[in-house]
Order: structure tokens, then sequence, then C-alpha cells
């Protein structure tokens, strides 16, 4: 009598698991209400969205993965990361499988577990007000730039350390000071960094391998400002600006440079669209680039082909919020946040597969 009240027990104990599980009480893998904050991909089809739900008077975080360029998505381990309320950027940094890093500028993360756990990040040494603008990965090391500011002045600093690891430290040597600080990094066949200050003379250096680096003649004429893209088939792009405003409100004077390898000279005078302020930048192969710009309340992706010749707008005038997270992982496919999860007109994330010159909104559910 003990194996059929066994196989009895044990039935009823499926039954009720499988009643658990079922679609009609399960909750779904996108949830009501989700609107994404940002994304990170490592391949075409292989990317990561985090985003916010609304949850008792709240926005919860919900980590959203996909392996098939988003037909079908999957649930992971989400940050314990607060929307912040002064509408700062979450951004979510993803390297490789298990690796991830996700920060509002003040407050960093990073899981070495796929996101089954996460774990505070402290830059050693940075006194607030501080802004964190950027993290990247090569070589298994991450490197950031921190901004702190106070008392008229402030600096631009790297950070670097193992990927994963709790803990950023200065890198010697790699710092702007002045009334106004800021820099890029890129990686992707290379590390480039730089640095400068009130629209003086930047510093740029590279590195293969994230260890020696190699100063180089700074990609930008002095008085503009240097945005880095990932090295693409041996040769590299930059986008150079002026100061915000510049020619009009609203706009920013730009022109695209090319260096023909890692650490040479930068030439190159094709401007690009001035309208709006810049939101981002990035190169899908030497010829073709994206600029992402946002002004009155309109995103403008200003893509080129023909390495900066001639340009197409596409406009997405839904939010005109903030356009985070331009990117090109890959073939020709790109992805590009636009607004943020609590502004009013809500967020979405686009998606190219043709270098830049046709944009989609990428479908959650």
């Amino acid at each position: 009598m003990r194996t059929p009240r066994r196989a009895a027990l044990l039935v009823s104990v499926i039954a009720l698991l499988a009643a658990f599980a079922s679609p009609a009480t399960a909750e779904p893998v996108v949830p009501s209400g989700f609107q994404p904050a940002s994304t990170s991909w490592t391949g075409p089809d292989r990317g990561y969205v985090l985003g916010y739900r609304p949850c008792a008077g709240t926005w919860c975080p919900v980590l959203l993965g996909t392996t098939d360029a988003g037909r079908h998505w999957r649930r992971l381990g989400a940050p314990p990361m607060a929307l912040p309320d002064n509408h700062n950027h979450v951004a979510l940094r993803v390297f490789g499988d298990r690796v991830a890093y996700v920060e509002d500028g003040v407050h960093v993360l990073t899981t070495r577990d796929g996101g089954v756990s996460w774990q505070p990040v402290t830059p050693a040494g940075a006194r607030e007000p501080y802004y964190l603008s950027k993290i990247a990965e090569t070589g298994g090391r991450v490197f950031a730039l921190l901004t702190s500011y106070g008392d008229g002045r402030g600096s631009t600093r790297l950070y670097s350390g193992a990927a994963g690891s709790p803990a950023l430290v200065p890198v010697p040597g790699f710092s702007a000071t002045g009334g106004l600080t800021y820099g890029d990094l890129a990686v992707g066949g290379g590390l480039q960094i730089a640095l400068g200050a009130d629209y003086g003379t930047e510093q740029y250096w590279t590195s293969r391998d994230g260890v020696r680096f190699a100063p180089a003649d700074p990609p930008c004429p002095e008085g503009q400002v240097a945005s880095l893209s990932a090295v693409r088939d041996g040769q590299v792009v930059a986008l150079c600006s002026s100061s915000p405003g510049s020619p009009q409100p609203g706009s920013t004077e730009r022109q695209l440079r090319h260096a023909p390898q890692l650490g040479a000279r930068f030439s190159g005078t094709d401007a690009a669209p001035f309208a709006g302020i810049n939101q981002g930048f990035a190169a899908s192969s030497p010829k073709s680039a994206t600029v992402a710009a946002v002004a009155g309340g309109v995103g403008f992706l200003h893509t080129t082909a023909d390495g900066g010749h001639t340009w197409t707008t596409a406009e997405l005038s839904d939010r005109g919020f903030a356009l985070t997270d331009l990117d090109f992982p890959g073939r020709g496919v790109g992805v590009v946040v636009d607004g943020q999860p609590d502004a009013s007109g809500g967020s979405a994330v686009y998606r190219t597969t043709d270098g830049g010159r046709t944009w989609r909104e990428l479908p959650f559910g």
C-alpha cells in the first residue's frame, strides 16, 4: 500500500506545481506597465533591457534578456536600483554572460553571476557631489569616467578595476581639471580615452590591451569636444562638437573626423547636421555613423552612410525627453533608448538593422 500512496502524493504535488506555473496564474515575463530605462547588447541578437514597472506607488526594476533580437524575452535577476526622481539616466552595461554593471551617476552596482546577486561598487576616494558618466570593459577590466564638482572647479578622472570587482580606483595620470571638465571613452578594437576642460585642448590616449597606454594627437581641433566610437574595420571615427547652443539655442556644431588606425592622426571636415544637443554618438562602420540629439521635445538621429558627406535625419517626436545608450553591436544593428520610464511620454527602445538609416520600436510582450 505504500507505493500507491507515494505515487498519489507525487501526482498531487506535480498537479499543485503545474497550477502555480500555468499561464493563467504565472506573472508574465514582461509585466504590465513596463517601461525601458536602459539597454545593453553583447551582439546583434543578444541583448538586455533594464526597465521599471509601477508597483505600490513607486517603480520596481525589471531586467529582461533576449537571444533572438527581441522576438522572445526572459526575466533575469534585476538590480535593486531605484528609479531616481531627478531624471538621472539609469545605465545598464553587460559584459559577457555573467558580468554587468548598473549605475545612476551616483550609485553603482555590479553582478558576477548573471544577476543572481548584486553588490555595491565604491569609487575609491571620490568625494560627492560627483557624476559617473560611462563604464566600459576590455581585457577583463572595467574603465569608468567620474566627474566631481566643488568650489567653482571640477575634475574628470579615469577609474578602473577588475570586471565585477566591488571597487574602482583612479588611474594615475588620467585626469582633467577646470571650471567645466568632461571626457569620453570607447572600447572595441582597443581602448580610447579623451579628457578635456573648458573647451581647451583635450588629452587623448589609446591602448590595445587596457594595460599599456600611449598618448596621441586629440581627435578634435582646439575648442571642440570629442565623442568616441569603437574601432571599425581597423579605422577610428570620432565626432567633434562645439559647446551646446551654438550656432543657436537647441543646436550644436559638429564634424566627423577619421583616423586610419588606432593612435593615428585624425582628419576631416565633414559637417554633421546642427539640430539638437548631443546625447550620444556611435559608428557602425568606418563610413556609417549616427549622432543622437534632442531639442524642443524632439529626438534626432542623424546618420551618415558615406563617411559624413551626406546625412539623413530620423525624428522621434513622441517623447523628446532624452536619447540614451546609442550603440551598434554588429552587422549594422543598432539600438537607442528614447525617453525615460517616469516621463509623461514614457520610454521605448528603437532598433535599426541597416546601420541607422531606418529605426523601429522594439516590442515587449
